[in-house]
């Protein structure tokens, strides 16, 4: 960082803040089937891996397993996720969207598709995909 910078050239502060903002876009939508952003991409990951081990989703979430369990808690209770061993000899337990679950993303997902329209309408549709493209490569540096 250069001497005459100021804090409002800090990358953290211009992600976290556009962050809040797309958040709020995609939680109004989704607020009408009753569950949140971060619920809903939990959904999607789960519904797209069936099975899919706790680890393995903190990971492809980039979340620590702490936060993914806190996060998941909710979806349990209100009968959306099961966590269930995987095989008699396995301690392993795999995550899958119930009946209720996959109905409810099945709704969810037609709102995500209003909230994506909402943003590349007024990001632009070019952008929104290299945006998209240049996040995901922050996340896959290591």
């Amino acid at each position: 960082m250069t001497s005459h910078s100021s804090p409002l050239d800090c990358n953290c502060f211009a992600i976290r803040q556009a962050a809040r903002y797309v958040s709020q876009m995609y939680e109004r939508h989704l607020s009408v089937v009753g569950i949140t952003a971060a619920q809903f991409t939990i959904l999607a990951a789960i519904g797209r891996r069936p099975g899919v081990q706790m680890i393995e989703l903190a990971d492809y979430m980039v979340m620590d397993r702490t936060t993914l369990v806190r996060a998941l808690k909710p979806l349990q209770r209100d009968g959306f996720v099961e966590a269930a061993q995987e095989s008699a000899g396995s301690r392993a337990v795999g995550l899958r969207l119930t009946a209720n679950g996959k109905e409810t993303l099945v709704k969810a997902s037609a709102q995500w598709r209003a909230a994506q329209a909402e943003f590349e309408a007024k990001f632009g549709e070019r952008r929104a995909k290299a945006l998209r493209e240049s996040l995901f490569e922050l996340t896959t540096m290591e």
